[in-house]
């Protein structure tokens, strides 16, 4: 066979663009040698800062601010907001809040008084409220957990403490949800966070109380037929109904209107639709449909939950039922994702029962894609199998650290995140609600660097994780992660310079 001619039309353009190819790829070449080297270096300087008898904390948490985190997917909008913010609200709304208790007059010290008029000497304006420094520290620290273990004083059980704030600056918390996304968008970016995965606002609930009534009369231990059974005539009423249908519409509208304008080339925001555990199960059940519903009518829901305090008697009483509501539904919206707050428990918390089924039950039951929290794992029954299960279907569990050693007490070894990684069952690491905790994402991950110190691939690999196990589409995921690659070469090239700055040798890890 002759060799072609370059007189032939089709070999040139062929030559031409190998011979620009080659060109292009020498740049390309020194461009990944020099990624690889700060790579190294960035690996290097950080196995430094955990390693030795105490890491070094200050340097660490330099480190993880400047850490691209990719996305914060367990995160509640209400608790992420500071204080601060909704005293701004309680302004803005010209609303009051109590200075003491006075039975009498029905008032509660702290509790907001949403009445026009109703300021005075008991019950203090926000401009008062600031001007007040004893009554304003007071205040804080009521509506969050500041200073709650770093002194003496008269304190309610920590679960309580964490779970009744959101009661007490509950009347202000819709002032402005728009704005209010701004300010944690703006605070995101500030710690180098592209991607915020919020429960923004509980789904409307639909009242029928003659096909309420077979569910609320449901056992606990009802099997799944049983449910099913009692479930179908206020299912089938739910997507007939024409006021359902506007309930719906209404939420989705007010989700996507209260979402205008946040999204932009470096950051984006999805919601999550989400029920309250602590309700009457008719209620939960028509809260799950309408959430379900939504998600499934908006790109922007992208997911359901459900939240509320797993350790009462009525979430504890109905743990189960709920389960088969979400299989129920998830029969009938097989696209909608479920990430379910699950296994936020510990011993102590409820009898030893209580422990041996609430992971399980959110993915075998459910259908869980994701689990928020998940402490109570070695308590499960066959929890092996169960890691092994959670590993095989990629299941992420989403670890909040702060808020576990608050209202679980559990922290450091006890903590189970290192079980989750001995597994290969994926983690991501989270804020859960990082106003009413008094934290940031940033200092998750010192908490994580700090306590476990997994290796830089590690670490890098559960950033990576917020994105992968994120419930954005295939094409969103996908832009997401070019992203965050990017972000991680600028990250390793600024910490090579400053570990160079510093003296420190990269292939020995160790300063010179």
């Amino acid at each position: 066979m002759s060799s072609p001619s370059l007189k032939q039309p089709w070999l040139k353009p062929l030559l031409s663009v190998c011979i620009l190819s080659l060109l292009a790829g020498l740049p390309a070449a020194q461009a990944k040698d020099a990624g690889s080297r700060n790579y190294q270096a960035t690996r290097a300087y950080y196995t430094q800062l955990v390693s030795g008898d105490t890491p070094k904390l200050a340097e660490l948490d330099l480190l993880m601010t400047m850490l691209p985190k990719g996305g914060d997917i367990h995160h509640h909008y209400t608790g992420a907001l500071y204080a601060e913010t909704y005293i701004d609200w309680l302004g803005a709304q010209g609303y009051c809040v109590y200075r003491d208790n006075d039975p009498a007059k029905k008032q509660q010290q702290f509790r907001v008084n949403t009445t026009p008029g109703g300021a005075g000497p008991d019950c203090l304006k926000a401009d008062a409220i600031r001007a007040d420094n004893q009554f304003y520290r007071q205040l804080l620290m009521r509506w969050s957990d500041k200073d709650f273990a770093n002194h003496s004083h008269q304190q309610n059980p920590p679960d309580q403490q964490f779970f009744d704030t959101f009661g007490y600056f509950g009347p202000v918390s819709g002032f402005s949800t728009n704005q209010g996304l701004r300010i944690l968008k703006q605070q995101a970016k500030a710690e180098n966070l592209q991607y915020i995965e919020t429960m923004l606002k509980g789904s409307p609930a639909v009242d029928n109380a003659a096909l309420a009534a077979a569910i609320d009369a449901l056992s606990p231990d009802a099997s799944q037929a049983e449910v099913d059974a009692a479930l179908t005539p206020f299912y089938d009423f739910l997507s007939r109904d024409a006021g359902t249908k506007k309930q719906v519409a209404d939420y989705v509208a007010m989700i996507e209107g209260d979402a205008a304008g946040i999204d932009d080339a470096d950051f984006t925001m999805r919601y999550q639709s989400y029920v309250v555990r602590l309700l009457p199960p008719a209620k939960v059940f028509s809260m799950l449909y309408t959430a379900f519903s939504s998600a499934q009518s908006s790109k922007l829901i992208v997911g359901v939950n459900i939240v509320g305090a797993e350790n009462t008697i009525v979430s504890m009483r109905d743990y189960k039922l709920h389960m088969k509501m979400f299989h129920f539904l998830k029969q009938r919206f097989a696209q909608v994702h479920l990430d379910l707050h699950a296994g936020e428990l510990a011993v102590g918390m409820v009898p030893p029962a209580g422990l041996q089924f609430h992971i399980r039950d959110a993915v075998e039951t459910a259908g869980a894609e994701r689990i928020g929290h998940g402490v109570d794992i070695t308590h499960e029954a066959d929890a092996v199998q169960l890691l092994a299960q959670l590993a095989a279907r990629k299941i992420a569990v989403e670890i909040n650290l702060s808020s576990n050693a608050f209202i679980l007490g559990v922290e450091g070894a006890a903590h189970p995140v290192s079980v989750y990684l001995q597994h290969a069952v994926p983690i991501v690491i989270s804020s859960d609600d990082a106003g009413v905790s008094r934290n940031q994402l940033s200092g998750e991950y010192v908490l994580f660097a700090s306590r476990y110190r997994p290796s830089y691939d590690t670490l890098k690999s559960v950033a990576y994780n917020s994105i992968r196990y994120s419930f954005l589409s295939a094409a969103d995921k996908a832009a997401q992660l070019r992203i965050l690659d990017r972000r991680f070469a600028r990250f390793e090239a600024e910490v090579a310079k400053l570990a160079k700055s510093q003296g420190w040798a990269v292939k020995a890890g160790a300063r010179n």
